[in-house]
């Protein structure tokens, strides 16, 4: 489940800069950048509900603070 969460995490980083690339590249011009962000909030809630689908069937332990 950790490395899931860090590909996870990698390609949303990726993706970020990816759009930071095109948004300097074609200065506005193209919605690119906008694509890119999508797909970086895409990612971002897949990964937020495949981490609360995991802990609800028990694959991720319950750490309390002790």
């Amino acid at each position: 489940m950790r490395i899931l969460a860090l590909l996870f995490i990698f390609l949303i980083l990726a993706s970020l800069g990816s759009a930071l690339y095109y948004l300097i590249k074609d200065r506005g011009q193209s919605d690119r950048t906008v694509r890119m962000l999508t797909v970086r909030v895409g990612l971002s809630l897949t990964l937020f509900v495949v981490l609360m689908g995991a802990y609800y069937f028990g694959l991720v332990p319950q750490n309390g603070l002790r």
